[in-house]
């Protein structure tokens, strides 16, 4: 294990760890996902967290999320002018149905546990969910398929469930920016979020030999940040993920200019 190293990343995991890293100058789906403190909505912020960040929370802060709450024809008719990049009003509108209907049926951390409990295993509970949220109300479309994910065939050939891995973050951790919603999965098992910001620091640092952007990937950075911390392998990601976006670590340098 390279103290150096590790040294660097727990001042950057401390340093970063307060609600001044969230702000619409510094955007992240996690500034609107805490004010409602609900599974769900969390889920849905994560979902859309693809592409520019500015653009993700101004969607997100365009949604009216009580309409969970709502008949499904409410939904349909208050979302149809709704967009986000390759999700149309409809692929919008089946989500927030289909989390209604789950809602009804039992919480998403019930249905995660369900999968995830046997082997411990993140991965196993995640098919569970999207088998689950998929049969609640199927929908055949590129955008909403996107959205929601789909069960790989082979995990060599899973991409890396960025999303949802960063969902499942907010959902177990627990400090100033996670929020700790759960209790039945434990952090040791998580999984980092693998973005390519994340990606390419972590390579550039000597973290990740892995070429791909996968979920093999994925699972090695996780495995290698185990070393640093085992019970809370995760916790790097948001600095980690801060480092890569704000350009901190350079090609010809190990460390950035801090």
């Amino acid at each position: 294990m390279d103290k150096k190293l590790k040294e660097m990343l727990d001042r950057e995991v401390e340093e970063r760890n307060n609600l001044k890293e969230l702000s619409y100058a510094k955007p992240d789906p996690l500034l609107i996902a805490p004010r409602y403190r609900d599974e769900s909505i969390a889920l849905i912020c994560a979902l859309f967290g693809y592409g520019n960040a500015k653009l993700i929370v101004k969607f997100l802060d365009s949604l009216d999320f009580s309409l969970l709450d709502q008949s499904e024809d409410e939904i349909t008719q208050a979302l149809c002018r709704h967009y986000y990049r390759f999700q149309k009003s409809e692929d919008i509108s089946t989500l927030f149905i289909a989390l209604k209907r789950l809602r009804e049926v039992d919480s998403i951390e019930n249905i995660f546990y369900t999968g995830y409990q046997k082997e411990e295993n993140i991965l196993d509970g995640l098919w569970h969910f999207i088998g689950k949220l998929s049969s609640l109300y199927p929908r055949d479309s590129k955008g909403y398929k996107f959205l929601i994910g789909s069960i790989p065939k082979k995990i060599n050939s899973a991409g890396t469930y960025k999303r949802y891995m960063m969902f499942l973050r907010w959902m177990v951790r627990n400090d100033h920016l996670d929020m700790g919603l759960w209790t039945k999965i434990s952090k040791r098992d998580l999984i980092i979020p693998l973005d390519t910001h994340t990606f390419q620091v972590s390579r550039r640092l000597g973290l990740l030999e892995r070429k791909s952007y996968d979920m093999k990937a994925a699972l090695e950075l996780t495995e290698t940040l185990r070393q640093f911390d085992q019970e809370d392998p995760v916790k790097y990601d948001f600095a980690l993920y801060r480092l890569g976006q704000e350009k901190k670590i350079q090609k010809s340098s190990i460390f950035p200019p801090l």
